[in-house]
């Protein structure tokens, strides 16, 4: 799977929030996305999910299909054939917080086409993530503590397996063993299945730590782009968030 972002922009009033002229994004990488509040971040993703249009420029998606030997551009807005290859959570609003967790994940695999017990298969490869605070506890998610509807959130976007996962903050509300487990799935999948993960993190230690390469978003721009062999991105980030530079 692959990505292109061209011209890119999107305004709130007087404020343009994305402003990103080209970004390619190439298969199985783990990119991580970095920048202050208010950088972008959340934006970008929303725009690649279609949860916000664009006011200019595009996204597309190029994802590998089985005996072809190229796969076409897949514009988000125009045509849905990328939801089935792709897996989100950016929020607490991805959940249905009226449902327990089981009935959650079931809803979820049958919009993806999987019957109850492969679900319930996939689910369960989760189980260290989990901890033992998610499955059985006879109670609807929206009385789930933040950290396990994060968890929530992510395991369902993993369930279709996907070929790209964007993921919102995704340590945030974790205690720092499920951090470290969680760092653990995502690179785990990665290596499986091939696939490019988006990351959005504050947690600087965390990105360096599992990402491939890192985009360093500063008022809706791509002000850096960075190769992050052996965490070669880690200096760099230090010093520009130290002197604390726009």
């Amino acid at each position: 799977m692959k990505a292109e972002i061209r011209n890119l922009k999107k305004r709130f009033g007087e404020k343009t929030a994305v402003d990103i002229e080209a970004l390619d994004i190439h298969g199985g990488e783990i990119v991580g996305l970095v920048g202050n509040n208010g950088a972008g971040k959340t934006t970008l993703f929303r725009l690649m999910l279609d949860l916000l249009k664009a006011d200019e420029g595009n996204v597309g998606f190029v994802f590998d299909q089985e005996g072809a030997s190229e796969s076409p551009l897949i514009d988000p807005s125009a045509d849905e054939a990328w939801k089935e290859h792709t897996g989100a959570y950016i929020d607490e609003g991805f959940l249905i917080d009226f449902l327990t967790p089981e009935e959650y994940f079931t809803f979820i695999g049958k919009v993806c086409g999987l019957d109850e017990p492969e679900t319930l298969s996939r689910v369960h490869q989760y189980d260290a993530l989990m901890g033992g605070e998610i499955l059985e506890q006879k109670k609807l998610i929206r009385d789930y503590s933040a950290g396990n509807k994060q968890k929530i959130g992510i395991i369902a976007a993993l369930l279709n397996r996907p070929q790209l996962l964007i993921l919102d903050e995704p340590f945030n509300f974790l205690d720092p063993s499920s951090q470290n487990i969680l760092k653990h799935t995502l690179t785990s999948y990665r290596q499986d299945t091939g696939a490019t993960l988006l990351v959005s993190s504050h947690n600087l230690q965390h990105t360096v730590e599992i990402s491939s390469r890192i985009t360093l978003m500063e008022n809706g721009h791509i002000i850096r782009d960075i190769d992050n062999t052996d965490r070669a991105a880690e200096k760099e980030l230090e010093d520009y968030f130290n002197r604390g530079e726009r």
